[in-house]
C-alpha cells in the first residue's frame, strides 16, 4: 500500500512528523494491582485458603466418619476461584520480579575502591533495594503487557501507538507500537523503518518534546536528517533552558524561526492522522491481547488510512 501512495506522488519523504498516540487497551485499569498489593494479597490469600483446606479435610475426615467414604471431595466454586487468583498474582509478581532483576542486572558494575569493595553509586540511596520491582509497579490480569499510561483524559490502560507521516498527504510511512509511555527511543526506530519501507530516508523530521535528548540529535546528525525537535513545552518548544549542547543548538533554531519555524508543519502533518483514526473511524481501543497481536492492529489501521488516502 505504501509503494502504491509512493507511485502515486502521496509521500515524496521531503518532510515528516513523528508522534505516538495513546490507544486503550482491550483491558480495564481496575484489573491492574501494583507490586506491594501483590505482596499483601498473596500473604492474605495464601493464609485464607490453607484455612479453607485444613477445614475442608476436617469436615471431610468427619462426613467419612459418619457416612463412609464415597466421593464428595470437589471444591466448591468460590475455592477455585481464589485459587485462580492466588496463582495470576503469583505469576503477576514472578514477572515484576524477573523484569527488576534484569535490569539490574543490564546496569554496569559499580566502581571499586582501592581495596577492592564496590564504591557506592552517586545520588541518593534507593528506596527499595537493588533487584527488587519498585512498590508502584504494576500488572495487568486481563492484559499483562499493557500498561497504565497517562492519556488526555487521565490514566487509561494503553499501548503507545506511534506513526511516522508525511506532510505531503498525510500518508503514514512508518509505524511502531510499544508499552512504554516515552517517545524518547522511538525517533531513530521510526526513522530506520522509514527507509526500509520506501529505500530512503527524510529530508526533514519534525517531533515534539517526547523525542528531544542528544542521542537523538546525535543520530539525526549521523543520518543527514535536519531535525527540528521541540526543546520546550507544546506551547513554547523553543523555550527551557536545560540540555546538552545539540539541545542547546536545537532550541536556538526553533527560537530562530520564531512562528514561522517549520516545527510548526508538525501539527498540521501527524495530529489531524491520530483525529482521523480516532475520531472519524472511531477506533479508540484496541480488540486484541498481547502486543504481538496489537502491533499487527495496528499496522492494519495504518494500512486502512493509507488505503483511504489513495482512494481520494
Amino acid at each position: 500500500m505504501l509503494a502504491l501512495c509512493r507511485k502515486a506522488g502521496l509521500a515524496g519523504l521531503g518532510h515528516v512528523a513523528v508522534d505516538g498516540t495513546k490507544i486503550k487497551a482491550n483491558a480495564s485499569k481496575h484489573k491492574a494491582m501494583s507490586y506491594a498489593r501483590m505482596v499483601e494479597a498473596e500473604a492474605e490469600l495464601t493464609c485464607e485458603v490453607a484455612e479453607w483446606l485444613a477445614r475442608a479435610q476436617r469436615e471431610d475426615a468427619a462426613e467419612d466418619a459418619e457416612h463412609g467414604t464415597r466421593r464428595g471431595d470437589e471444591p466448591p466454586d468460590w475455592m477455585r476461584d481464589k485459587h485462580a487468583r492466588l496463582a495470576r498474582i503469583r505469576a503477576a509478581k514472578a514477572e515484576l520480579e524477573a523484569e527488576a532483576r534484569q535490569a539490574e542486572a543490564a546496569r554496569p558494575p559499580p566502581a571499586c575502591e582501592p581495596d577492592g569493595s564496590p564504591r557506592p553509586r552517586p545520588g541518593r540511596p534507593p528506596k527499595h533495594p537493588p533487584g527488587q520491582p519498585k512498590p508502584k509497579s504494576q500488572r495487568n490480569f486481563t492484559d499483562p503487557q499493557s500498561r497504565i499510561m497517562k492519556g488526555r483524559d487521565g490514566f487509561i490502560q494503553a499501548y503507545n501507538a506511534q506513526a511516522a507521516v508525511d506532510a505531503d498527504a498525510q500518508i503514514i510511512v512508518a509505524h511502531r507500537l510499544t508499552n512504554n509511555g516515552s517517545d524518547q527511543d522511538a525517533l531513530l526506530p521510526l526513522l530506520d523503518a522509514v527507509e526500509e519501507n520506501t529505500g530512503e530516508m527524510p529530508d526533514e523530521v519534525y517531533a515534539d518534546n517526547g523525542f528531544c535528548s542528544e542521542v537523538n540529535l546525535e543520530a539525526l546528525i549521523a543520518r543527514t536528517v535536519r531535525g527540528y525537535v521541540a526543546a520546550g513545552r507544546a506551547s513554547k518548544p523553543g523555550g527551557g533552558k536545560k540540555g546538552g549542547p545539540l539541545v542547546q543548538a536545537m532550541r536556538a533554531r526553533i527560537r530562530q524561526g520564531g512562528h514561522r519555524s517549520r516545527y510548526r508543519l508538525r501539527k498540521y502533518t501527524v495530529e489531524p492522522v491520530f483525529g482521523h483514526i480516532k475520531q472519524a473511524r472511531s477506533f479508540r481501543q484496541f480488540l486484541l491481547r498481547g502486543i504481538d497481536k496489537v502491533k499487527g492492529e495496528w499496522a492494519m489501521i495504518c494500512t486502512a488510512h493509507n488505503l483511504a488516502k489513495l482512494t481520494r
